[in-house]
């Protein structure tokens, strides 16, 4: 072959951070070293997979066509390097989850996940749904676990478990304790919500739908646990996941405001690229979610207790 893995794993690292230096970092090699693999490789098949953009490299269509199966290859080759080494664990996983997964359900997740596989490791990172089915789709994450819609063409999406919004607001709130709540009660209050691009916001804006425009959103931030703190406070009412609320509710520093009128229902996801090889961490991963999770009908029933015990937050 003309070909090495090492070029490849350089290509693949390019095209996630579009500059030959950052992609050199990542890989602990020298600029210049990287900058000839790709040249090198260019040259051996008489082709350009990037575009030059001042100090940018930007993959073209021919970039994009062979990353996916480059990925493929670089993970498969990984797997046989770990068995041929003797190794237990599963190597190196990325994953990607939105905000309410991340913060409340991945974390222990993951922690459990590296209890029972010490010797794998996984990075995780937290960021809204935009966000992690670009990732995706730019194969920079193997996994994504999120709360919002994803109609990406290239990214296959299995849903996970079903999660219930929630309004709510401070305990002293004129609306706190009412038996049920008009829609036209409710687009009196100032709000306090989710940003756009969210998953929370997208379901959401969905139940509103019609509406938007008599909203009165007093302020948009990026973290639930900010959007508690702003409702505790007084600023106004929010709308979040009643997984993120469960212990606010029971300490009764937060309470539920009664709206059947909205549909707040929506599915936590897992999502992979469709190209992407399911190695046998990602396997493992999908099957320990998918046990803890069973049975269960709504998110914050979830035990958290149960899959956290014994297991320590030692994830990079």
């Amino acid at each position: 072959m003309k070909y090495t893995l090492r070029q490849l794993e350089i290509f693949v690292a390019i095209s996630r951070t579009a500059n030959a230096s950052r992609a050199a970092e990542a890989l602990s090699l020298s600029q210049s070293a990287t900058s000839t693999a790709l040249s090198e490789l260019e040259r051996q098949f008489d082709l350009q997979l990037f575009d030059r953009v001042g100090k940018s490299l930007k993959i073209n269509e021919t970039g994009q066509q062979l990353l996916p199966q480059a990925v493929e290859l670089l993970d498969r080759a990984k797997e046989i390097e770990n068995l041929l080494k003797g190794h237990a664990g599963f190597g190196h996983m990325r994953i990607g989850a939105t905000l309410t997964v991340g913060n409340y359900l991945a974390t222990i997740l993951v922690a459990r996940f590296l209890q029972e596989h010490p010797e794998s490791r996984i990075q995780l990172q937290v960021h809204n749904t935009g966000t992690i089915v670009q990732q995706i789709s730019n194969h920079e994450l193997d996994l994504g676990l999120i709360e919002g819609d994803c109609n990406h063409p290239d990214i296959e999406v299995q849903p996970w478990i079903a999660d219930e919004l929630v309004v709510f607001c401070a305990p002293n709130h004129v609306l706190a304790n009412q038996t049920k709540v008009t829609l036209e009660q409710l687009l009196q209050q100032h709000w306090i919500l989710r940003e756009k691009r969210s998953g929370t916001r997208e379901t959401f804006d969905r139940a509103f739908h019609g509406h938007h425009s008599k909203l009165k959103i007093r302020l948009e931030l990026e973290h639930t646990e900010a959007i508690k703190r702003a409702v505790e406070s007084g600023l106004g009412i929010g709308c979040i996941s009643r997984l993120a609320l469960k212990d606010a509710f029971s300490r009764g520093s937060l309470v539920p405001i009664s709206t059947p009128d909205l549909d707040l229902g929506r599915f936590f996801y897992f999502l992979w690229h469709k190209q992407k090889y399911q190695t046998s961490g990602m396997r493992a991963f999908l099957n320990l979610c998918k046990h803890f999770t069973s049975g269960i009908n709504r998110s914050d029933l979830v035990n958290l207790a149960e899959i956290a015990k014994g297991s320590a937050l030692n994830f990079v």
